[in-house]
């Protein structure tokens, strides 16, 4: 990866402080990093010393163009995930993920950068649709959240066409890994639920499907596009279809009998997606995306970090 000055917006948060990570294990890539961030889901503590930090919201113009400046590379992290919150009060998921993305796609224009990495999700703005997903598929959202992340795309395919800015959208299954002690995500929740000595609430019968993918890979993929300078839209998952009950059942195998899982069953609920996982081979040929951390893995590391980090959440 050649030098760069790179602005990453949601920095303090979960893919963020792991991308920071994996950037920093590239340490002959001379890359400058700069992190804006509200610190709703993390904070400044939280970043290598040598990050330039900015606290700052994305839905203000004012704080996006002051913290992008400079900077050749933006890498847009900064959300409001969820269906269910987007259902629940669908006006912020709309400021903070279409209104916000507008924000920084209009300040990296005027500031002349290069490239902008967006992040999407892909079953949220897809919907209901036989999987496995992929790019090709007609948008066909259920929820506010799929929405808002289908407007932000919008928007970067007529900042690309308008403007030459050079966009990819990455389209993010289920991420899960360390440093997710604030994500409410189900791998993330339900190890929290099991460390709490808590039950686990499935809203279903278990029998949805999932695409879990391991942060690492996620980030690597984040890096490949940039190298690559591709543009376009790619999803990035595991390309494995897991039901939530195979899930639990291999937490089960990773927390051992010393950590009992209880599960209570509620109805499913409305806006979100049963099944869902997506097709990576358009990511595959454009800039070599190959996930190598499989869940029998991944969900070990993630329990021990959750294990060795009980205070910070």
């Amino acid at each position: 990866m050649s030098s760069r000055k790179m602005l990453i917006t949601g920095g303090c948060g979960f893919i963020g402080t792991n991308l920071i990570r994996r950037i920093e294990e590239r340490r002959g890539s001379g890359t400058q990093v700069m992190v804006l961030d509200d610190e709703s889901m993390g904070t400044s503590d939280d970043l290598p010393a040598q990050v330039r930090f900015s606290r700052g919201d994305v839905r203000d113009f004012s704080a996006v163009a002051r913290a992008v400046s400079g900077c050749d590379t933006v890498v847009h992290l900064a959300a409001a995930t969820g269906v269910v919150d987007s259902i629940a009060n669908p006006a912020l998921s709309f400021d903070i993920n279409a209104r916000g993305s507008f924000n920084v796609l209009l300040a990296a224009r005027d500031a002349g950068v290069k490239r902008v990495v967006l992040a999407s999700t892909g079953g949220a703005i897809l919907g209901d649709v036989p999987p496995p997903v992929h790019e090709g598929m007609v948008p066909n959202p259920q929820s506010p959240y799929g929405a808002s992340k289908l407007a932000a795309e919008g928007y970067a395919h007529a900042f690309a066409g308008s403007y030459g800015l050079r966009v990819t959208a990455l389209r993010f299954s289920n991420v899960y890994g360390p440093r997710s002690h604030r994500k409410g995500s189900a791998v993330a929740h339900f190890f929290r639920q099991i460390r709490a000595r808590q039950p686990i609430t499935v809203y279903g019968d278990g029998s949805q499907v999932r695409d879990f993918v391991f942060v690492d890979d996620v980030c690597d993929g984040i890096l490949q596009a940039i190298d690559s300078d591709v543009t376009g839209v790619f999803q990035l998952g595991s390309g494995i279809p897991t039901s939530i009950s195979a899930l639990l059942e291999e937490m089960r195998r990773v927390v051992g009998p010393e950590w009992p899982i209880e599960v209570h069953n509620a109805p499913r609920r409305a806006g979100e997606v049963m099944k869902t996982y997506c097709d990576i081979s358009n990511a595959r040929r454009a800039f070599g995306f190959k996930p190598r951390v499989a869940l029998e893995s991944g969900l070990p590391t993630t329990w021990s970090w959750l294990l060795d980090h009980r205070s910070a959440s």
